[in-house]
């Protein structure tokens, strides 16, 4: 049976989906909202299980995304950038929207309506290509650049997800990437077990901003509970050949899910929400603040493009 991509409406969210005919793998997709992964899903004896922790509808969607930006494409920049200011090539910039701290977060793409440009289904696989054209909206940002995001659900659970940034400004751009889903496995955090192909963290300051120190962190370097370890922590990942950068595991259900960047996510941003359904997992091409520490920032030059992608696999054992 070939895979399969079908447009679909739920609690006034419109949805690609695509499904994996063998298994029965899920994968939903909201274009219009910042192209983010809505569900991704297995089959569970008689029920679904969501690994995806997202929004129950349109409503919810609109009021909790600027405060949780879960699923979201963190884009031209991740996670914070220090009082929203910086500088490049002599000028400073100040970003107009603000988190309540007073930095800027997450980029400027997370709720914009991405068009769909490509699907394609067989006997093998089924993927969708969107696309989102950037064009100075943000002050602190007045470069043009072309996003386009790529999600491919192939067989044996697999979905990978690559992103093409293309510089359409006529001078130099700085831009990083990242994904800031949040997932569940079933229960609570604290019965899962992690495991992390990184022993170093990155030091931050009260304001979750990078001082340039790097700390020991080895905790999950082997398979470890996670249990009442409350982590809002950057990883930097060691690349080890054959093994994942990352692995989840609910031992009562036996669902796993694993995570295999390639080198242009060499940060893993790993954040575990006080009610510990959930556990955010993000790839990250470049560090917090990297606007003004330049951990990981790339220069890209015009008409220069750059891939970054990542592959999930999601399972039962």
């Amino acid at each position: 049976m070939p895979f399969t991509i079908s447009k679909t409406t739920e609690q006034d969210l419109n949805l690609l989906q695509l499904t994996e005919p063998k298994t029965g793998i899920q994968v939903k997709i909201l274009p219009e909202y910042g192209a983010l992964l809505h569900e991704f899903s297995i089959p569970v004896k008689e029920r679904r299980l969501q690994a995806v922790s997202g929004y129950k509808d349109l409503s919810d969607l609109r009021q909790n995304h600027p405060l949780f930006y879960r699923s979201a494409k963190l884009s031209p920049f991740p996670c914070r950038i220090a009082r929203g200011r910086y500088e490049f090539e002599g000028k400073s910039y100040e970003f107009k929207n603000k988190f309540k701290d007073g930095s800027a977060i997450h980029g400027v793409l997370s709720d914009k309506p991405f068009r769909v440009l490509k699907e394609n289904e067989d006997d093998h696989q089924a993927s969708v290509m969107l696309e989102y054209l950037y064009d100075r909206e943000d002050p602190g940002y007045p470069f043009t650049y072309r996003l386009n995001v790529k999600y491919t659900l192939k067989e044996k659970g697999l979905l990978f997800l690559e992103s093409t940034v293309t510089n359409l400004s006529q001078g130099r751009i700085p831009i990083a990437d990242g994904w800031h889903p949040y997932f569940s496995l079933g229960g609570k955090v604290d019965d899962w077990l992690l495991t992390l192909d990184a022993r170093e963290i990155l030091a931050f300051d009260a304001t979750l901003v990078p001082t340039g120190a790097r700390i020991s962190f080895d905790h999950f370097f082997s398979t470890t509970r996670i249990d009442s370890v409350a982590l809002d922590h950057c990883f930097l990942l060691e690349f080890h050949p054959g093994r994942p950068a990352c692995t989840l595991f609910n031992p009562v259900n036996g669902a796993t899910l694993s995570f295999f960047p390639d080198k242009t996510y060499p940060y893993l941003q790993i954040y575990t929400p006080d009610d510990r359904n959930s556990i955010a997992i993000e790839n990250l091409s470049a560090a917090p603040d990297c606007l003004n520490n330049g951990l990981g920032l790339m220069i890209l030059e015009p008409g220069h493009s750059q891939t970054f992608s990542v592959l999930y696999q999601l399972g039962l054992q």
